[in-house]
């Protein structure tokens, strides 16, 4: 089968947060919108993503591994700038697993929640 994702994302207030521990580091940056193509670092690991547009909220969806000094040269020579810095945090609640981002440099303030379902 095709792989593809579901996902709601979530605007929090800051103010509602529990405390936060544990996150991974993200930086991601984007060579295309339409596909989207989008590499990312997520700790020390590099990532590579193509996803289709968005039918009745399901779009296909490709991620690959890569090495991170790809990822590092793909986001400095062919991604929009500024790159996005984010810390992922991982929240267990009523059996689901929600993503917390909580947003640094250009978008510092922004926290997104997403469930993928």
């Amino acid at each position: 089968t095709m792989p593809v994702e579901i996902e709601r994302k979530f605007l929090v207030k800051k103010d509602r947060l529990p405390v936060l521990t544990g996150g991974t580091e993200f930086s991601q940056g984007y060579i295309s919108t339409l596909p989207t193509v989008r590499v990312r670092i997520a700790g020390d690991k590099g990532f590579l993503t193509i996803k289709g547009q968005a039918v009745n909220l399901v779009r296909d969806e490709f991620e690959y591994a890569i090495p991170v000094e790809d990822a590092r040269r793909m986001m400095e020579t062919l991604c929009r700038k500024p790159l996005i810095r984010k810390i992922r945090y991982e929240i267990e609640n009523a059996g689901k697993t929600w993503e917390l981002d909580v947003f640094s440099g250009e978008n510092a303030g922004l926290i997104v929640a997403e469930l993928e379902i």
